[in-house]
């Protein structure tokens, strides 16, 4: 790439760093993990592994240097609840993990595979072994969904991106329990047109909150004759007012280069849904899907991303 586009995020030389041959039991895939640093800072990924029925369940992996040395449950951490939770009647998927210092507990935000589609699900822990679950809190379609870490104005936030069109955009809705939603308000519009992320956009991994706001990695779906690509793209929101964009990188940053991205269940992926910040405050660790098949790092300087969109939007 030349100096007018530099390189954001570095992909680590042993990608992918998880695959379904690391599993302690038979699985299909493991791709977009959720991310988070534990208090004793070992990296926990809480990962979306597909049987081979082709349903979805969440499985940690556990790492001192967030890189190598997993040591993976074994057996699913979050599995699918149906019987008291009937709309994950065919899985849950792509977790995001935000901590959350008020309730002192992790909040996971995911997937669930219902009857009528994707719906948005949410469930509390504070160890990753035992877990209460809100069931639906948006219904379908609605996916790529996560808190923010703590009240804006007494108010939980929730990012999603519901589907009502053949468009489909990133909402905000607020709450006073995590129970009852509503002040439902567009927060980023998939562009129309020619554009990378025209027509379909959602969120990645959560927000970075920076002094200079709520920095989002977000995808965009272009679709081609021979099939959609997901890539990266960078925004930046107002801190009291997460629904107001202040900067929106014109161009992509992130997309499937390698084989391991463009070759697998799903091709031309690269899917995060969680990261960790190094203890400098800078370095970020972005976990992704590969392809729907398994799980890379990629490494860059949230000083650096801040730097480039204050160029480039």
């Amino acid at each position: 790439m030349s100096n007018t586009h530099p390189e954001l995020f570095h992909r680590h030389k042993l990608n992918p760093i998880l695959m379904a041959a690391n599993w302690p039991y038979p699985v299909n895939t493991v791709f977009n993990p959720g991310a988070t640093l534990l208090a004793d800072g070992t990296t926990l990924l809480l990962c979306r592994v597909e049987d081979r029925r082709g349903q979805s369940h969440l499985c940690a992996a556990r790492s001192a240097n967030g890189v190598d040395g997993w040591q993976i449950d074994p057996q699913p951490t979050l599995r699918p609840d149906p019987e008291h939770f009937p709309e994950e009647i065919w899985g849950v998927e792509d977790p995001r993990i935000t901590y959350l210092p008020e309730l002192s507990r992790y909040a996971i935000v995911y997937t669930a595979f219902t009857h009528d589609g994707p719906g948005v699900a949410l469930a509390t822990t504070e160890d990753f072994h035992r877990f209460e679950r809100y069931g639906i809190i948006m219904p379908p379609e609605d996916k790529d969904a996560t808190l923010l870490p703590h009240r804006i104005d007494d108010r939980w936030a929730l990012i999603h991106r519901p589907v009502s069109s053949p468009r489909a955009h990133i909402w905000i809705s607020y709450s006073p329990d995590l129970r009852h939603w509503g002040s439902h308000t567009l927060m980023l519009e998939a562009r129309r047109g020619g554009w990378w992320d025209a027509n379909k956009i959602g969120l990645s991994p959560p927000p970075i909150e920076t002094p200079e706001g709520w920095l989002v990695i977000y995808h965009g779906v272009r679709q081609t004759a021979a099939g959609s690509i997901y890539r990266l793209g960078l925004a930046l929101f107002d801190l009291k007012a997460p629904e107001i964009c202040l900067k929106r990188g014109a161009e992509w940053v992130f997309g499937p280069e390698e084989p391991y991205e463009q070759r697998g269940d799903v091709g031309y992926v690269v899917f995060p849904c969680g990261y960790t910040v190094l203890p400098d405050g800078d370095t970020i660790h972005l976990y992704y899907g590969a392809a729907d098949t398994s799980i890379a790092l990629a490494t860059g300087s949230i000083r650096a991303i801040l730097e480039w969109l204050d160029q480039n939007h």
